[in-house]
């Protein structure tokens, strides 16, 4: 009878330890390791190049946006705007013009939504309505996907390969939080004192009042320049490095 029990707890033990290994590994597989190596999120591109890629997200915005488009011009830069579809549609003129000045429009959703309670079916939804508001607007159909609020997860990084997207995110330290009016030192000094040479910088072209975003800009811009940094697209960025990959829309 005690051989049947002390099998039975081993076997038990057994079961748990397995089952313990198995969900440990799933949360590994499910970090940022796991999927920058595997090709399917972009947080920065390493290279030996000063280049760095500057990213908007949440416009266009008809007051903010021209604003930052006229410094980037100044200072000869190239950027990648990550749009609302819904916004895309209300101000095309905007778009149109970033899309002439050769910055990269992007998607970002169509509503905006809290992505982490979407179904894969409206996210993909959101993302197509978003492409189809571009390519309205632009003639161009992106192939950048960053999900609002920087949320990532095995379904959202495959409906968004399906939707022939690829996830791009940002660096960790260029992470500006500029939506929260934190105070244009703070913002120029997160830019300034952490650049490095393939960062993605997150900035924000909407969400209220950007005023910060772009006094901010008028002091990180001709600094980075000056340290014989180029401002490039996400796209450029990658290309530069070798690391850009086709993907594949699904059938």
């Amino acid at each position: 009878m005690k051989k049947h029990v002390r099998l039975l707890l081993l076997t038990c033990a057994a079961f748990l330890l397995l089952s313990y290994s198995q969900t440990a590994s799933a949360i590994r597989e499910k970090n940022r390791e796991y999927y920058e190596t595997r090709g399917e999120i972009v947080w920065e591109v390493p290279t030996k190049s000063k280049i760095i890629a500057l990213t908007f997200d949440d416009g266009p915005d008809p007051g903010y946006t021209p604003q930052i488009a006229a410094l980037l011009k100044k200072y000869e830069a190239k950027s990648t705007f990550f749009m609302v579809g819904s916004r895309v549609s209300q101000y095309p003129e905007v778009v149109r013009s970033l899309a002439q000045d050769q910055h990269e429009i992007a998607n970002h959703t169509y509503s905006h939504p809290d992505i982490r309670r979407l179904s894969a079916e409206r996210l993909r939804e959101e993302v197509e309505k978003t492409q189809e508001a571009i390519h309205s607007v632009t003639g161009t159909k992106p192939t950048l996907f960053r999900p609002p609020g920087g949320y990532y997860s095995e379904s959202i990084v495959h409906t968004a390969k399906q939707s022939g997207f690829l996830v791009i995110m940002w660096s960790w330290h260029q992470d500006t939080r500029d939506w929260a009016d934190p105070g244009v030192k703070k913002i120029v000094d997160k830019v300034l004192n952490n650049a490095r040479n393939g960062d993605i910088v997150l900035f924000h072209d909407y969400g209220g009042n950007r005023k910060q975003t772009v006094q901010a800009l008028e002091q990180i811009l001709p600094e980075l320049k000056k340290r014989g940094y180029s401002f490039v697209t996400v796209s450029e960025l990658m290309k530069h490095s070798g690391r850009l990959k086709q993907v594949d829309r699904a059938d």
